[in-house]
Parts: C-alpha cells; structure tokens; sequence
C-alpha cells in the first residue's frame, strides 16, 4: 500500500473522528477507506493452524458468549452465530415472527435456502465481519461484530442491580436495531451502551481479545470437523436402507423422513457422536447432497426420485432446537418388522399433491396402521417435542392452545390393531383433512368453519365406532393404555408450556395435573402434520391462525379420550371446569361434538375425586416404566434439604405467580466431596380456559397458579438464576413462601439470584452449562438467554 493511500485513510479517519457525533460520520464512506465489500473466502482447512485456532479457541468464546442470543429464528436481526457459515451470512432486519404479515415471507433456513454467502447477501443479508480489504484496520473499523465489542468495551454495563427499563427493552418483540457498518456510528450515537453481549455483562479481558485478534486477522473459520470413519459406515448402511427401489421401501422411506427430519439423528454408542439432518437430494448416495429444498418436507420435489441422505449438522447444538434421535442396529430391525416384513402391497406412490400429501391418512394409508403408530410412540417423547422444538423457537399463538402443565397417555396399540380400525380411518380420510393443505397463504375464518364441521363429524362418528367396540365399558379401562410394552419409558409424557416456549419429558412429573391426554394412532399424526410437518413459521397470519385454531380440535380430543375414562357423569363437570367462560362458538362446539360418548367407564371408582384416582391408577400401572431422573427427592443433599425443597415444590398462589416461567437454581452441596446441583423451578400458570387467541391475561386464574420443581435442567429459557448454599435452603423455602408483591421478589433476588447484571454472570453460566453436559451428554445444548429477566 502507498504512503500517499495510508495518508489518505489516515485523513479520514481523524476526521471520521473529530465529526463521531454529525451525520457526516454516518455518511461516511467505506469504499475510500477500504475499497468495495465482497464476501471473503474465510473457510480454512482442517488442518491448518488457523482452523484449530478457530475451532479450540475462538469457536468456544462465540458458542458461551454469543450463541446463547444468536441461534435458530429468533436470533436477533437472524443473526445465527451457531456456524461459521451463519456468522459469514449475517443479519437481516427482517423478522422471522411476523404474526402479521398477509403474506407469506421468503424462507432464510441457514443451509436450505442458500448455500454460500454470496447467495445470502443477493437476499438481503448484511455483513456483520469486514469484507473490504483485509487490514487489522479495516477488520476492526469496517466490521459491525468488531465494533460492537469495541462499543462494549468502551460502555461496559451500568453498575445498578436492574436496568433501566426506558434504556433497556428486553421483550422479544422489540424493535430491533440491525446496523449495517455504514449505519454503525448512528448506532453508536443513539445507543452507546448497548454494545455485544446487549444487556448481559462485557466478557473478560483474555475472551475479549481472542475475538479481536480473530477478527483482526480477517476472522478464518473452519467447518465442523467430518464424522468419524465408524459413523461414515454406519451412514452408508443407513443411506443404503432408506433408498431401496421397490416402491414399498420408498413409501416407507418417505415415511421415516417426513417424520425425523427436524431430528438430530447420531449412531448410539459414540461417546461425543455426530449429529445428522435428514434431508432429500437429487443424488444418490456416494455422491455429493443436491439439497430439495421445499418450505415443507411433503412439497413436491420435482424430480423423478428423491434419495435420503444424512446431512452432518453444522451448527452449535442449542437446546431449544436439539431433538437427538439415536440410530442403531435394532431400530433398523425394528422398522423392519414394522414395515419391511408386514404383509401388504404397495401398488403405487402418492402424489405430492397439497391434499393428498398433507394428509399422512391419505398419502400413507398403503402402509399398516399398526408399524406407523408404533414407529411414533416408539419415540414418543421426539414425536411430541417435533411440535414445541421442531419449526419453532417461539410460538405464543401456538402454544397458548395447551394447558401449563397435563401428563399424556398413549392409546395401547394392540387395541388399535384390527382391520376394522384400519378401515375406519381410511373411510374418514376426508374428515381428516389438515390446514397445510391450504400452503403457506392462508384466509382463517372460512377455513374454521370449515375444519370445525369436519372435525365434528370426525368425532361423532368415532363415537359411533367406539359405541360398537366397548358394549357395556368393555375394555373402557386402563387396559386401554399402552404400558410401554414393560420396558419403553416413553409411554407417559409431561408437557410444560412456558408461555411461548415449552418442553416434553419422559414419565410424569410433579403432581397431578388439571388436564391430561389419551393419544391414538390419527390424534398422534395429525398433531405431527398440523405442527411440524405442514407448519410453516414463514407462513402468513392466517395460515399460523387457523393451525392454532385447528389446535383446538385435536387437543380437545385428547382431552375427551380421558374423560372417556371417568364415569358418565363427571365427563361433563371436567370438561365445564376445563372450559369455564369460554366463547360462544367454542362452547356450541364443545357441547354438540365433544365427548358425547356414551358408554360407561369400565373402571370401578372409590372415591368421590374420579379423576385423581385415574391419575392415580395410570401413574401405578406405568410405575416400572416411569422415569425418575426429574425427582427432587433423589438429589444428593442432606434430608432436611430435601424436606426444604418440598415446601418450595408446593409454592402456590401469589408467590407462584411472581416467579418467572423458568427458574434455574445450583445448590452448593454442604458436602464439598459432592459436585453442585442443578435444578429448575418452573411455574404453571392456571387459566379458566385456553381458548382465548390474543386475551390470554383475561382467562387467568393467578391465584391457582403453582410450581413444579425439578431435579436438573428443564427447559431452554431461563428467565432467572439462583445459586444457593445448601445451608440457605431452609430460609429461601420460608422466605419464597411469603413472597407477595413485586418488592419481596426482590429482596429474595438480592440474596439468591444470580441477575443478568451480575460480575459472576458468564462464570455462573459456563458452570451451568458444564455442568449440564456432564450429567446429559447427548441431550445437553447451549441454553438460550433471550427470556432472562431484568428485576
């Protein structure tokens, strides 16, 4: 570079700086200081020295300081930082929840929709790292991460114990402030105090510098390092079964991806496993992935064969999005016998027409009945987590259609399958129809209607079936539940809705709940299709509307087909109580349709609470199946603090409803020799009904509200930290206790909390983290702070 060119850089800069506070700045122009922006070739081999920097050094800083705000959809500005291949493409300012919106947005899958970064910027994606030329200079002036640790550095955190609220905004649906480097002094201007990590304490000095001198070196990255030589041939027997030519084994196949392919498949038995998607490419196995990418996994591939390939997953497992699936030799056998070995005829493909591909009834119905359900509640646990983790981070307008807190109970699949079941089904195809099949772009009220008369008439004539198949309660009993075949742990569920976020687990957790569910093999698929499947997060408003009304309906049902349990009359006063205020249409529906089955209960109750002693028979029968990994009771602390962990699991009322959705909580044992523990407080929030689409607030009972306390991590949100000796729990039990307004909460926070303000913060959360992968390797990711609260 020329004396004359330094001079001239230097010139700008000094007056960049001597104006910092004018719209000059703003208008300053990067070209002449550094030439035109290109995307980079930052990608390095694996073997370089800069890769291993990459990968042991810096990558670590980005995964616990940065990924725990910039992953999946709800990342601000879709700044995914999780890859390198997310950090090359950038920010956009355009919001993935657009609940809004008329019509449907273009996709941004990072690894779907655009394979370089070329391709992202031509869709509206902006740098946030340097790609002018490549100067320490121009790395650190002309690059917006750069500068927004710069920014930071110079305007560390405010002091005060909870900030400003009209400084700081922490909703998620705030306005966001996406600078582009030509806008960055602006920003820097109006906001000087929120440099990176926004309103979270600036990271160490030695973290610090790692990324600055990263950066400054023009940022080298490496991708994920390949799989190992084992799982490459575990992946070629499984690429080989899933592409067999006979057109049973390609239904089958499309089967099996169009139901695992938001999953992280991995091969049991690797102590650190690969994670694969599965994806549909053009190519055969043994050539390179030629990716379909369609908005929904049944859209018409247009091509003459699709093949199902494992595409290794690239970015930083968060535990919002990770649903781990393991891969072995006994469940290829098993769906073989499921579906290879069964005796049926597949005559000829379904088409990926909408309404034939968007109703799993229609397009598999060639395939038995009894290989698709157990394929599903086999894994039951993925199979319901698909529709909370699988097309959503976020989904308020979906999620406030569940209760807080129900257990879920699964149909026994040898009372489902017969012939007659079978036909059943296929006669009711038509009353089965699903909103996908409408696409992306969708008009809601006529769409109700419509679905509301055909569920109605879904039901009543299940009804009519079901008056045929249990004369007199015949088999209306807990022998209508599946036991998990005595060894399966999936057999029971417990759901936990966070508001707009929520989480399924194994067994059944905390007490008996309000609501609960029975699962049959159509309730089970349609909930897949309605929600994961044929949902589409980029779809319009009425699209996200009518699936959340659709909701309804299946939920409804569910709920039925427990009360079908519970004696004849005690159906209605459940279901009156479940649904207490709810809208005119909802309750002419709920009285014309729902639970008009009239065959008494099979089971002999003996006491005057029918449904706690259900609850209390189906928790005793799946006893030898019911995991205990969330029970407090087994932690490693002395019996008085377990005694002082049970009073806080029976919090209710005010001091319930004060506390956030989630509580993360370590507890230092009194034993040095025992290692801290982890566990999670979270609230359940009680409701009149949950029918109510936008007014939620309205339909609150604050005063039922109460906990459920966990042993572990349960969730991904965290919205509060509390780090407590073992010897404070007894006094933090009886002070929650008395936790009636705002300012007690406080108080209890100034003791125990560990505030998004605190010094200790990012070392608090590394342990945590640690210490979460140690106790659950394969099922542990990076948590997410979005949701951390400011009080």
């Amino acid at each position: 570079m020329s004396k004359v060119t330094n001079s001239k850089q230097i010139i700008l800069i000094l007056f960049t700086l001597l104006f910092s506070g004018c719209a000059v700045y703003a208008g300053l122009n990067f070209d002449q200081l550094y030439g035109k922006a290109a995307p980079q070739d930052r990608m390095q081999p694996a073997s370089s020295l800069q890769a291993k920097t990459y990968l042991t050094e810096v990558k670590p800083v980005i995964d616990n300081r940065c990924v725990v705000c910039h992953a999946c959809y709800d990342a601000p500005c879709q700044l995914k930082m999780s890859s390198a291949e997310g950090i090359d493409r950038g920010a956009n300012s355009e919001k993935v929840y657009q609940g809004t919106r008329l019509l449907a947005a273009n996709t941004t899958r990072m690894f779907i929709d655009a394979q370089s970064t070329s391709e992202w910027r031509e869709k509206g994606f902006k740098a946030v790292l340097n790609e002018r030329e490549q100067s320490p200079q121009a790395n650190t002036q002309a690059g917006v991460m750069a500068r927004m640790l710069q920014l930071k550095k110079a305007h560390p955190l405010p002091t005060q114990t909870i900030l400003d609220s009209n400084e700081w905004d922490f909703s998620l649906d705030r306005d966001q402030q996406c600078p582009t480097i030509e806008k960055m002094a602006t920003y820097e201007q109006n906001y000087p105090k929120w440099g990176m990590p926004y309103g979270l304490p600036e990271i160490d000095a030695q973290e610090n510098q790692i990324l600055m001198d990263w950066l400054a070196s023009g940022s080298p990255m490496a991708t994920v390092l390949p799989p190992n030589s084992r799982e490459q041939t575990k992946v070629a027997e499984w690429e080989e079964f899933l592409n067999g030519n006979s057109l049973k084994e390609q239904l089958v196949s499309r089967y099996i991806y169009e139901h695992l392919f938001v999953s992280h498949l991995y091969f049991y038995g690797e102590s650190a496993p690969t994670f694969f998607n599965l994806v549909r490419s053009r190519t055969a196995p043994g050539q390179p992935i030629d990716l379909i990418a369609t908005r929904r996994p049944f859209d018409d591939p247009k091509t003459h064969r699709v093949y199902y390939r494992f595409q290794q997953v690239k970015e930083t497992i968060v535990d919002k999005t990770h649903m781990p699936y393991a891969l072995n030799d006994e469940k290829m056998t098993r769906y073989r016998t499921l579906f290879m070995k069964a005796e049926y005829t597949v005559s000829t493909l379904p088409s990926y027409e909408p309404k034939v591909a968007a109703n799993p009834l229609i397009a598999f119905n060639q395939l038995p009945v009894d290989g698709r359900y157990r394929f599903m509640i086999d894994n039951a646990q993925n199979t319901i987590m698909g529709f909370i983790k699988g097309p959503v981070c976020r989904g308020q307008l979906a999620l406030n259609v569940i209760n807080d807190r129900f257990w879920v109970f699964f149909v026994d699949p040898a009372m489902a399958n017969t012939p007659s079941v079978n036909e059943f089904y296929a006669s009711q195809a038509h009353n089965l129809r699903l909103p996908a099949e409408k696409e992306s772009n969708t008009l809601p009220i006529s769409n109700w209607v419509s679905y509301a008369k055909q569920q109605g008439r879904f039901l009543r004539a299940k009804n009519d079936f079901l008056d045929e198949r249990f004369i007199n309660g015949e088999h209306l009993t807990t022998d209508l539940i599946w036991d998990g075949d005595g060894y399966n742990n999936n057999a029971s569920l417990t759901v936990f809705r966070h508001f707009d976020s929520a989480t399924v687990t194994k067994g059944l957790v905390g007490t008996p709940p309000k609501t609960a569910w029975i699962l049959d093999y159509s309730l089970l698929e349609r909930i897949h299709y309605l929600l994961v499947a044929g949902f589409d997060v980029y779809g319009n408003f009425g699209h996200q509307l009518v699936t959340r009304m659709y909701m309804d309906f299946l939920r409804m049902e569910g709920e039925s087909n427990f009360l079908s349990l519970l004696p004849e009359n005690v159906r209605r006063e459940e279901l009156a109580n479940w649904y207490q205020g709810s809208n005119q249409h909802l309750s002419a529906f709920l009285q014309g349709d729902i639970n008009q089955f009239d065959q008494p209960s099979g089971i002999t109750f003996k006491t005057p609470n029918p449904k706690g002693e259900l609850l209390a028979l189906l928790k005793t029968k799946l006893e030898n199946v019911n995991p205990t990994r969330y029970s407090y009771q087994e932690a490693k602390l002395q019996p008085q603090s377990i005694r002082a962990l049970q009073s806080i699991d029976r919090i209710h009322g005010k001091p319930a409803s004060l506390l956030p959705e989630i509580t993360m909580i370590m507890i230092d044992p009194i034993d040095q020799n025992t290692e801290s523990q982890l566990f999670t407080l979270v609230r359940n929030s009680a409701h009149k009904n949950i029918s109510s689409l936008f007014d939620e607030e309205s339909n609150r009972l604050h005063a039922l509200d109460d906990v459920t306390l966990a042993r572990g991590i349960l969730g991904s949100y965290p919205g509060a930290f509390w780090h407590v000796k073992e010897s404070q729990l007894s006094q933090l039990a009886i002070q929650l206790s008395y936790v009636e307004s705002e300012a007690d909460y406080r108080e209890l926070l100034d003791q125990y909390a560990v505030r998004r303000t605190s010094k200790d913060f990012w070392s608090f959360s590394d342990k945590l983290n640690q210490l979460y992968r140690d106790s659950f390797p394969i099922e542990a990711g990076v948590l997410d702070y979005n949701r951390l609260q400011n009080r």
